[in-house]
């Protein structure tokens, strides 16, 4: 569906040859859910997302603004009216309005100080939280009740401030020093006796995070512990916030993409956006690094060319030795990139998983080294000629392994992208160690090998 959309709103938009029909393009995205319009504001290029933008109504334009990429969330920003934009940011949720502000950079900034009071305050408070918290994500707009309050007194509180906070699914109750003292929900609210205290029918055992706790496991709280929202509390026990089922839905979306991206090593969408000269800017550095690597291998193929050309088979041998070990190392690389982004591999545990890495190409180092030696003692004819194969198969698998599982992990605490780094180099280790070891011993039973 969006597919066929982009393609009706490019023409509207003058593309493929065709006369400008811009109004066109409201009729076409009448309708359509903020979370579809962000959407197809990503998948088009910035100056037509900011022309469809433009012609979006406040409400829309805003929700819409709130789920966009970062990247498109700054240059909307940058190119729509001031007026309209804060006006837009007052119907915002303070936590999406914080998040709007945060990737716009300098622009929301400036944009935050334009913003009336208190709203600017609220959202001053969220980014003074680091990115990816709980104290970042949360929302101030909850529904908050003294202890003693009878549960009618609570019902008629809930009906005054439904329109302006989150979620009256739950309401908190705080003691005289704002402290959190428990949590009632609507359904414990609407089965009590009007007279009766909240304080005997709410739940005094909550479960809270704090605001530097991260939102990924704030997320997973809310998910174990079947939560409509879980409250924020600083170190001194005062509620500070919520963390709403919806929010963390978003996140878990989020960090779902993000793995994926990071599995296949790029984000697909974020990669067709930019040009293929910042593609390849990205790409060379390690690219170049790798055939920088190989060229060592090759200046030691170099080395040994006597023996090479004595024994011309072992030529034969040297793209099997390198392309099944490469792929053992790619093997590793994979299962260690993906066990980052889930958090089964961490780089506290590094040495674990170099081990259990290196057991594991072991096994099947040994197997394809004894299963590629006899086919070389039954095509060479010479025994000798067959241990120099299947040793530097063993090696070279070893030693993919290694790298294989090294790489990501060095890469990961470097601040580099494993998935973007691993295969290159890790390629590259292996072509150097399996050749050198391959070269050598058949340097040394030359005069065996034929």
């Amino acid at each position: 569906m969006h597919d066929t959309l982009i393609e009706q709103i490019r023409e509207a938009l003058g593309q493929h040859g065709r006369a400008m029909n811009v109004r066109r393009i409201p009729a076409l995205i009448e309708g359509l859910h903020p979370s579809d319009l962000a959407v197809i504001l990503d998948e088009l290029t910035l100056p037509e997302a900011e022309r469809v933008f433009s012609l979006i109504d406040d409400v829309h334009a805003a929700e819409a603004l709130s789920q966009v990429s970062p990247e498109t969330n700054r240059h909307l920003v940058e190119t729509t009216p001031t007026r309209r934009m804060l006006a837009m940011l007052r119907r915002l949720p303070m936590d999406e309005a914080a998040e709007v502000v945060a990737e716009a950079g300098d622009e929301g900034k400036r944009l935050l100080s334009l913003m009336p009071e208190p709203s600017a305050r609220d959202v001053e408070q969220l980014l003074e939280y680091p990115e990816k918290t709980a104290g970042r994500l949360m929302t101030t707009k909850f529904a908050a009740v003294p202890t003693g309050t009878t549960v009618g007194r609570a019902i008629e509180y809930l009906r005054a401030v439904a329109p302006s906070v989150e979620t009256v699914t739950t309401i908190y109750v705080l003691d005289s020093a704002q402290q959190l003292a428990g949590v009632c929900s609507i359904r414990d609210l609407l089965l009590a006796t009007p007279d009766v205290s909240v304080d005997s029918i709410m739940t005094r055992e909550v479960i809270t995070v704090a605001p530097e706790t991260d939102q990924q496991d704030a997320a997973r709280l809310i998910g174990h512990y079947d939560l409509l929202a879980i409250p924020v509390v600083n170190g001194g026990g005062r509620l500070v916030g919520i963390v709403t089922v919806d929010d963390v839905l978003d996140v878990l979306s989020e960090e779902f993409n993000e793995d994926y991206a990071g599995l296949v090593g790029s984000d697909a969408a974020e990669m067709d956006r930019r040009t293929p000269a910042q593609v390849a800017r990205l790409r060379l550095p390690w690219l170049m690094g790798t055939m920088a690597i190989e060229l060592c291998a090759g200046v030691i193929i170099a080395r040994f060319d006597g023996v090479l050309r004595e024994v011309i088979l072992l030529a034969s041998f040297m793209p099997v030795i390198s392309a099944v070990s490469g792929n053992v190392g790619l093997q590793a690389a994979a299962i260690v990139v993906r066990g980052l982004d889930t958090g089964h591999v961490s780089l506290d545990n590094w040495a674990h998983a170099v081990r259990r890495e290196l057991t594991t190409a072991l096994t099947i180092a040994l197997v394809a080294g004894v299963s590629l030696a006899i086919v070389a003692v039954v095509w060479s004819r010479h025994v000798p000629f067959g241990i120099v194969v299947g040793v530097s198969m063993t090696c070279a698998i070893i030693a993919a392994g290694v790298m294989g599982t090294v790489i990501p992990m060095l890469s990961k605490r470097l601040g580099f992208d494993p998935a973007a780094t691993a295969g290159p180099f890790e390629t590259a280790f292996q072509d150097v160690i399996g050749f050198t070891v391959f070269l050598w011993l058949a340097s040394l039973l030359a005069h065996w090998l034929v």
